[in-house]
């Protein structure tokens, strides 16, 4: 990192929120043979997270808790910005709590942590909002003109991009998938023509988005400002593929997170400590000189750059309430174990909740929903670490099922999860898909058979 244009400022960092949708760990720094070359480059530099987990694998709770440092039942977003949930409070997102030292804060792109008109934008509390139009080529030129200024003052600015978010997009006009025969689906998808050619058009799309993150990262560049600019490149959750977003395996809650600048975040460093996205908003604190509220529930990595602490987390936490449908869900993981507990009787798949992609269909067509769908699971992660043997009922570990079921509890108990009371209803202008439907919009698609 160089300067080029103006005296770097030694003083509070910036902060550089960049993030994308439904993206996973599916990276070049992550082991995936997708070539992500301004990615892969950042990790060079920053410190990459190799065991990082969002706190909901959907899409609003994920993206609040992150902001709030809160888990999703704490800060109210329990369901999806657009379908009528909403923070319980909008001063506790982190712009909110920069402002008391002095932060300017602006919005480029995706947000969905309010929407019109449930929750006014404006309520998030951004001082500019650049612009809402998350495709790659809009929230790119404002990251670039919001570099170019002069600052006087230090910002928090979010850049987020619709991709990989597969629906509607338009980007095999700049990005046409790879010869989808020499593709490998990723696990747990089976390798078949549908799938290869399913998984060629997402890379499609993971590689614009790294294009734009590579534009944005180059204007930080020529700004000058990289130096003393904290860049966080995240996603919300895992991708949008049968058996990964709003489920609570790895394959769910994995994400990507790589960390650049002030505080330490430098020198290619791979961490393989747990943590958990609700962990940023207190780093961010932290660094910024800010106070943490005492409403904050995650913690700062920074023991872990310091070198003060192996870990700073003997277990994560990841919830599913609401997504398309009500499918109600918590989990604990530690390094060894994965329990998931159900709160419905359903017993069966929610097809809702799962993206309507060519991989779904052929789950579906080849018994999806005949999977057992069992109440509770216990995954042992070293000799399972796909999460597709379930052992709750094995003699041998009652001891470890026990205790996992009583860090679950306590968890719940501690932060007054509603679950305790039953199930949780809809906000007034809430919007819920029918969990016997089949896809997220409802109703089932001619080319679907039931």
């Amino acid at each position: 990192m160089s300067s080029t244009r103006r005296p770097v400022d030694s003083g509070t960092p910036n902060i550089l929120y960049l993030h994308c949708h439904d993206a996973g760990r599916y990276v070049q720094p992550y082991g995936y043979a997708i070539p992500t070359p301004h990615i892969q480059q950042l990790a060079e530099e920053g410190v990459l997270f190799r065991q990082a987990f969002c706190a909901a694998p959907t899409c609003s709770p994920s993206r609040a808790c992150l902001l709030t440092g809160q888990w999703a039942h704490s800060n109210g977003m329990l369901g999806l910005a657009h379908r009528g949930f909403r923070l319980n409070d909008y001063s506790h997102h982190i712009v909110q709590i920069l402002r008391g030292a002095v932060y300017a804060s602006a919005l480029a792109g995706m947000q969905h942590v309010a929407s019109q008109p449930y929750a006014d934008i404006n309520e998030i509390g951004y001082d500019e909002i650049l612009t809402t139009n998350s495709d790659f080529d809009a929230p790119t030129r404002a990251a670039e003109d919001y570099f170019a200024r002069q600052h006087d003052r230090p910002f928090f600015l979010s850049v987020g991009y619709a991709a990989p978010h597969r629906a509607g997009e338009d980007f095999h006009r700049m990005y046409p998938p790879e010869d989808d025969r020499y593709l490998r689906p990723p696990d747990p998808l089976p390798d078949t023509p549908a799938t290869r050619k399913d998984t060629a058009r997402y890379q499609a799309s993971v590689r614009g988005t790294d294009v734009a993150f590579g534009l944005v990262l180059a204007a930080l560049e020529r700004s000058g400002l990289a130096e003393n600019t904290l860049v966080i490149c995240t996603t919300d959750h895992g991708i949008a593929f049968p058996g990964m977003k709003c489920n609570l395996t790895d394959h769910g809650i994995g994400v990507l997170l790589i960390v650049r600048g002030p505080g330490g975040f430098i020198g290619g460093k791979v961490s393989d400590a747990l943590v958990s996205q609700i962990d940023i908003a207190p780093t961010i604190c932290e660094l910024a000189a800010v106070a943490i509220p005492d409403w904050v529930q995650g913690r700062s990595l920074l023991p872990l750059i310091r070198g003060d602490a192996e870990e700073i987390n003997d277990a994560i936490y990841a919830e599913v309430s609401h997504h398309a449908a009500y499918e109600p869900m918590r989990c604990v993981r530690t390094r060894r174990w994965k329990y998931i507990r159900r709160f419905d009787d359903r017993g069966k798949v929610n097809l809702p909740n799962c993206d309507d992609s060519p991989s779904k269909r052929l789950w579906y067509e080849n018994g999806w929903t005949e999977q057992p769908c069992p109440p509770e699971a216990l995954h042992d992660l070293v000799f399972d670490p796909h999460e597709v043997c379930n052992i709750i009922g094995r003699p041998d570990l009652a001891e470890v099922a026990d205790a996992m079921r009583h860090r679950l509890d306590e968890w719940m108990r501690a932060t007054n999860d509603p679950l305790l009371n039953g199930p949780i209803p809809l906000p007034e202008r809430g919007v819920l898909t029918d969990a016997a439907d089949y896809s997220p919009l409802g109703g089932w698609p001619e080319n679907v058979h039931r």
